[in-house]
């Protein structure tokens, strides 16, 4: 037995009079349970069912017949179902989500379930309740024309050339964000060559066409006014579609092998692309129609990818990833440990993330040199191999976390440490915005301009600065020392400030929502020295207490990211329960104790197993506002296609957050409060 596991046993075998003390220590136990060999910790990551749906159609159109989890995954997909016949995008949404459920339908029925099967047979009825195909996305569009199921001519166009487009041009591929690009050039060469793999006549999708495919309006839907850019890209669209099929065209092979070449370029270490699904399964297919055979080792490492740390079983089903969180997982788990009193000596664990942490940093180049040249290298990516796309929240939180270790290491330890955090310093103050802020993998990736073609209508084509971002950063350079004076910190803090909501919160780009964005902020404000007292960081605190549930937690559904008026609203979860108390806690008074102290019960209350329950989805992808920024929901919200069932949104369920938000914010309490 280790010893990390011997010293916390003996607290949890022989509990305290303290519950809190009780509570930690199991929790704590937990994580060094859970922890790999490696060093680094990792919880599911869980999405929606198109991830399964997708990969059924790809497997059918790449010709793979014999895969062993083909049954699992088909099982995730029907125990996803909900009872009216839809699959939702988050858990407990007001509704279905018509591109999953067509999806799911789709991949159902290339498996060989019979229309007249119940599941079918509610999910057409839903899907022919709620509009049909008329309302389906982009990416939908695209996946049905794959299997014939579509014309190919009423999906959008993307030229090859585009890959050819100087930095400069409005439309050049890093004016798209990182995970927008690397699945735009596949879907480019698609585009190109149309390719079909046509459902036998007996599994084709008549039953979704109830008029007759002959009356059916597959044309894409009109945006804006006569003289609007969308106007005037869906004209362009369509010209794009018809040069397709002109015999001859200039430089079309050369730049299709360009963007060939870029994908391969691209593939990682692990098989993926862009460490998540969409470009890894698009480019697959882009190579295979291309003739890259099954067996040439680009496409049968991607393929076999799947079979490896992204998939993951659940009620005799198998769900594939969307995408996947070591790092991230690690980081924040090493944060909760030192939020609990807990150093390399006391807690073991520790040591061997840090050491796995350390080798994680990023130092070649990846695609934000193209913006950023003179910098070197020193983010941490998200996954475990993505080399290309190391972000900044990672590595802000990644600097947190060194800086609280630096100070309980010796001086070879300490040496290695601040050798990557200057990289890391220097990376991030190279990637900071015009505008003060930080976005996640580009700087300056805000041209609303790229949003307006049709291509962009599946969730976030831009990767802009957010609040939640920026404030990791600053609350990093905090802890090493800076503060107002500093010129990068002030810039930083004053972009914070102008995105303060009128009502005291903040909007959270990847965590849900207000909460989370207002506990990313005030432990940077603080940090860097800001005056507690202030106005507006009083007015945060209020709004967070404000909206403390009768049970003593907090909550907030994805809904809020279309419905303002549940901002602050849900049902309490573990984390964002724990992101809640972290926020008050962060401001330096006991006026807001009561709340805390009601917040620790719930959270010790609700603690079973040695963790903590929670399948409400509390982390974001895409918000699905295209612009990937907070939106005035009064003036967009009608033109955004979504309502709280969010269909051009993607929101995650990240296993982990249910356990080191909730042990971080009592580690903190048990620091705050005067009883414990």
């Amino acid at each position: 037995m280790s010893a990390v596991k011997s010293s916390l046993l003996r607290a949890v075998e022989a509990p305290s009079l303290n519950p809190l003390d009780d509570t930690i220590n199991s929790a704590l136990q937990w994580l060094a349970d859970h922890q790999h060999a490696e060093g680094f910790w990792l919880g599911m990551l869980e999405s929606n069912s198109c991830m399964e749906a997708e990969w059924v159609l790809a497997m059918y159109i790449l010709g793979v017949d014999n895969d062993p989890k083909y049954a699992g995954v088909l099982k995730s997909i029907l125990n996803a179902q909900t009872a009216d016949g839809s699959w939702v995008v988050y858990y407990d949404a007001p509704m279905g989500d018509i591109n999953a459920t067509v999806e799911c339908y789709a991949a159902l029925r290339v498996a060989g379930l019979h229309p007249d099967s119940e599941p079918l047979r509610k999910a057409r009825q839903w899907i022919l309740d709620h509009g049909g195909l008329k309302h389906i996305r982009v990416f939908t569009r695209f996946w049905l024309a794959l299997i014939g199921e579509w014309p190919w001519e009423n999906t959008p166009n993307i030229p090859p050339e585009i890959i050819y487009l100087p930095t400069w041009a409005p439309f050049n591929i890093y004016k798209f964000s990182s995970w927008a690009r690397a699945t735009l050039l596949p879907i480019a060469i698609l585009c190109d060559r149309r390719p079909v793999k046509s459902l036998p006549k007996e599994q084709r999708l008549d039953e979704l066409f109830p008029d007759g495919r002959d009356k059916f309006d597959f044309s894409l839907p009109r945006k804006g006014g006569l003289f609007s850019w969308e106007r005037f890209f869906l004209v362009a669209d369509k010209l794009l579609n018809t040069y397709v099929k002109v015999p001859v065209k200039p430089w079309r092979e050369q730049a299709i092998r360009q963007c060939l070449e870029w994908i391969i370029r691209h593939q990682e270490a692990d098989g993926a692309w862009g460490g998540i699904q969409p470009p890894w399964i698009y480019s697959l297919m882009a190579l295979h129609v291309e003739g890259y055979a099954l067996s040439h080792p680009v496409v049968a490492k991607g393929i076999d990818a799947f079979n490896h740390h992204w998939s993951y079983e659940r009620d005799g089903g198998i769900h594939l990833q969307a995408c996947e969180s070591p790092v991230w997982d690690t980081l924040l788990s090493m944060l909760a440990a030192l939020d609990c009193g807990e150093n390399p000596q006391t807690f073991p664990p520790l040591r061997s993330a840090m050491e796995w942490i350390l080798k994680e940093q990023v130092r070649v180049g990846g695609d934000w040199q193209v913006k950023v040249k003179e910098v070197e290298p020193g983010g941490w990516a998200f996954e475990r191999a993505n080399d290309f796309y190391p972000d900044v929240d990672d590595t802000g939180v990644a600097m947190v976390v060194l800086a609280r270790l630096r100070r309980l290491l010796g001086k070879r330890d300490l040496q290695r440490v601040d050798q990557a955090l200057e990289l890391a310093i220097n990376w991030c103050e190279g990637m900071q915005c015009s505008n003060g802020g930080w976005g996640a993998f580009d700087k300056d990736n805000n041209s609303a301009l790229v949003t307006k073609i049709p291509f962009s209508d599946f969730g976030e084509a831009l990767d802009p600065p957010s609040v939640d971002v920026t404030a990791h950063v600053i609350e990093a350079l905090g802890l090493l020392g800076r503060d107002l004076n500093d010129p990068v910190v002030a810039r930083g803090v004053a972009y914070i400030k102008s995105e303060q909501e009128s009502e005291g919160s903040w909007f959270g780009r990847w965590g849900v929502n207000h909460i989370y964005g207002t506990m990313a902020v005030l432990p940077a404000l603080k940090a860097v020295g800001e005056d507690p007292n202030s106005a507006y960081i009083r007015k945060a605190g209020d709004w967070i207490a404000a909206h403390q549930n009768a049970d003593g937690g907090w909550g907030e559904s994805c809904g809020s990211y279309m419905d303002d008026s549940l901002r602050g609203r849900g049902d309490s979860t573990p984390s964002q329960t724990g992101w809640a108390m972290m926020a008050l806690l962060s401001i330096d008074t006991h006026d807001y104790d009561d709340a805390i102290r009601r917040g620790v019960e719930f959270l010790i209350a609700r603690h079973t197993d040695n963790t903590w329950e929670e399948p409400q989805y509390t982390g974001t992808g895409f918000p699905g506002y295209g612009l990937g920024e907070r939106q005035d929901l009064k003036k967009v919200g009608q033109d955004l296609d979504q309502g709280r069932e969010l269909a051009r949104g993607f929101m995650i369920n990240y296993n982990l957050y249910r356990h080191y938000f909730p042990l971080m914010a009592l580690g903190r309490a048990r620091a705050h409060l005067p009883e414990y």
